[in-house]
């Protein structure tokens, strides 16, 4: 396999593990400001990766392949997305922070598992969107350039590190030892990879329905900041942290795109 391919894989991993290990060096749970600011700025650089490194380019696939109607594609994968992760939502395990009522499909794991597994839902569609960009490269170059593949991979991997914090942190509140918080938050970013080569394999075998996975992408991602970080970003007082944080996101996301792209 390509070496770019790798590295595109292993890059917003490695935000997640950097991320995690901030359980070393913070000797209490994250302040209740930060971690709005951290979601808020999550929030941003997805949404802003959804739309020019998904959508868009899903769109101007379908021009150049000549399909009568060019934005049909990107409608409907963006739906499949969203309604994708809303099945997943209801079907795994899992337990939001700030909450002690887990949801979807009843379980009897611990607090820290169901945890663990709500930020690895979350990381199922980042690592998906990797993947199929990155599938892209290889056989749609005039439309996706390594440049504009990388921008994305590094603007998940800066929205991973506060994730894999926000994993951590709360393992270790609840009396975990900070090696075992540590792994956990590094192991919810390893789905990223996984899901990123499983998708490559995918698609190389699927190339005509690129559009519909790089918008699949896209309504994953989405979901993922409309049911759950936005919200949790907007919870009590403070929200306009939060706020901020999805404007700088953005506000990145969108100039690493558009720049390097």
């Amino acid at each position: 396999m390509d070496s770019r391919i790798i590295l595109g894989l292993l890059i917003p991993f490695a935000g997640t593990v950097l991320g995690s290990g901030t359980v070393f060096f913070l000797k209490n749970e994250m302040g209740d400001e930060l971690r709005k600011a951290l979601l808020g700025f999550a929030s941003g650089v997805m949404m802003a990766a959804s739309v020019w490194s998904l959508l868009i380019p899903a769109i101007e696939m379908s021009e150049l392949r000549g399909d009568a109607v060019p934005w049909l594609p990107a409608a409907a994968g963006f739906l499949f997305g969203m309604f994708g992760l809303l099945a997943l939502d209801h079907l795994l395990p899992h337990l939001h922070l700030n909450s002690d009522k887990p949801e979807g499909h009843k379980s009897s794991l611990n607090k820290t598992a169901l945890m663990f597994f709500a930020v690895t839902l979350h990381n199922i569609p980042e690592g998906m969107a990797v993947g199929v960009v990155l599938a892209a490269l290889q056989t749609e170059g005039e439309l996706v350039s390594y440049s504009s593949a990388l921008a994305l991979t590094v603007g998940i991997a800066i929205q991973n590190f506060p994730e894999g914090a926000i994993v951590s942190l709360p393992i270790r509140s609840e009396g975990a030892g900070k090696l075992k918080s540590f792994l956990f938050g590094a192991a919810s970013g390893a789905v990223e990879p996984i899901f990123g080569l499983i998708t490559i394999l995918l698609t190389s075998l699927m190339t005509p329905i690129l559009p519909y996975l790089l918008a699949f992408a896209a309504g994953a991602m989405i979901y993922v900041v409309v049911e759950e970080l936005i919200p949790e970003a907007q919870e009590g007082l403070h929200t306009d942290i939060g706020t901020i944080g999805v404007a700088l996101g953005f506000a990145l996301m969108m100039v690493l795109d558009v720049a390097f792209g």
